[in-house]
């Protein structure tokens, strides 16, 4: 047990200084998105939207940050990766004071559109993929997953503490009288803020964060920046947004509404809940490292992603509400294990050319699945007979898309899974 967190502790020691940074702009990220996620649907509901409206708005969310994304990254080598991440920043100041500023729906669309929210808690925007290939060139073969592991790790914890600040805060608030609606509107503003200090962050980034020069860039970035690997892109690509509809279905902030709605649970005690899930989400990721060493990384994709969907599942199906937050708490310390395996194959099976475009399309192709399920799933949270639909779809479809994915690339294996593997690319 030493030896192993003796080596996880050489990964964290070995990164660069533009490493740290980019863990440091990871949990300031987080901790906006998890902070924002636990009220969001409840604040759009007091503004005076309806559920229809509220579903339209985060869809609309999502794809506008798909077709951000899809630019900025595909774009970011050539142009800047710190100059896009900016830009993404700047992005989420501009959705954050909107959304504080103004009750419109048509205004709240459009900066809905146009700007970066996380209705999820989970990584959204052009942010991850930049962030993941700039990791990656810094990093051997051998700890790549294990660096994928921590970044995934501080984020979870980062997220899970700003739920539980964003729950206390208006908790805190409305104990003193101010209103449910004003005691959201701060957890906005902050969001905006968050923004700002990610530009003075990224601002900070050094030039070694950039795209290594390539002879090939013009002849690649004409074909999608893709060449050796598109077909495996491409298929990872299409699964991953099945997934990713199916995970749409039960956003963070959609489970928290349900939770209100079904057991009448404060927003509080809703910080506490996923404050929690967070801390074992994140936790999970950590030890995806471990098992990923001993079966493989397509093996823990799938093996520990099929008994967190089933946990998925059941939380409805508990009789009251200590039972569900059990369930889901277990759920929660399985759920996250795919994502650093799940980021780790795809920046190992392609060439490291390939690395910024492949997670781009990649992260767009889980925007895009994402960004049309709250079109479902909140027409059903509207009907009390329906509301626990949601859960049953999202599980069921998640499995098929692990059968799907064991099957189609349980036998091709990243570089360090060859027995010939010397460890590094």
């Amino acid at each position: 047990m030493e030896v192993s967190r003796g080596r996880h502790t050489d990964v964290l020691r070995g990164l660069t200084a533009d490493g740290r940074l980019l863990f440091g702009t990871r949990v300031a990220r987080l901790f906006a998105y998890g902070w924002l996620s636990v009220v969001l649907v409840l604040y759009l509901a007091q503004v005076g939207l309806t559920e229809v409206q509220i579903g339209l708005l985060l869809t609309l969310t999502l794809i506008g940050d798909t077709v951000i994304s899809l630019w900025i990254t595909t774009h970011a080598d050539r142009v800047g990766r710190r100059r896009m991440l900016i830009a993404g920043a700047t992005l989420m100041i501009l959705a954050g004071g909107f959304f504080a500023l103004t009750d419109s729906f048509l205004i709240l669309v459009v900066a809905a559109t146009v700007g970066v929210i996380s209705p999820s808690g989970n990584e959204v925007g052009p942010f991850l993929p930049i962030e993941q290939a700039a990791l990656s060139q810094t990093l051997s073969a051998k700890r790549r997953t294990q660096a994928f592991a921590w970044y995934n790790l501080v984020g979870s914890f980062a997220t899970a503490l700003g739920a539980l600040a964003a729950g206390t805060l208006v908790q805190a608030l409305q104990s003193t009288g101010v209103s449910a609606l004003v005691s959201y509107r701060f957890v906005v503003v902050g969001y905006a803020a968050t923004g700002g200090a990610l530009v003075g962050l990224f601002a900070r980034l050094s030039p070694q964060a950039e795209a290594p020069p390539s002879p090939s860039t013009a002849i690649d970035h004409a074909r999608w920046g893709l060449h050796r690997s598109r077909g495996v892109v491409f298929r990872l690509t299409a699964l991953f947004s099945l997934d990713a509809f199916a995970g749409g279905l039960v956003l963070q902030s959609l489970v928290a509404y349900w939770f209100h709605i079904r057991f009448g649970v404060e927003p509080a005690l809703l910080g506490s809940i996923f404050f929690g899930a967070n801390i074992l989400a994140g936790l999970s990721a950590l030890s995806a490292a471990w098992v990923a060493r001993r079966i493989g990384l397509v093996n823990t994709m799938v093996f520990t992603h099929l008994p967190s969907n089933i946990l998925l599942m059941l939380v409805p199906l508990m009789p009251n509400l200590p039972l569900a937050i059990g369930v889901l708490l277990l759920r929660f310390s399985l759920s996250q294990m795919d994502v650093p395996t799940r980021q780790s194959y795809t920046m190992a099976v392609v060439d490291p050319d390939e690395r910024s475009t492949a997670s781009g399309l990649t992260g767009v192709a889980r925007t895009i699945g994402t960004s049309f399920a709250p079109l479902i799933a909140t027409p059903l949270l509207a009907n009390p007979a329906l509301l626990s639909v949601p859960f049953f779809l999202s599980g069921g479809l998640k499995i098929v898309y692990d059968l799907l994915l064991y099957r189609s690339f349980r036998a091709l294996k990243p570089p360090e899974e060859e027995p010939t593997a010397e460890g590094g690319r």
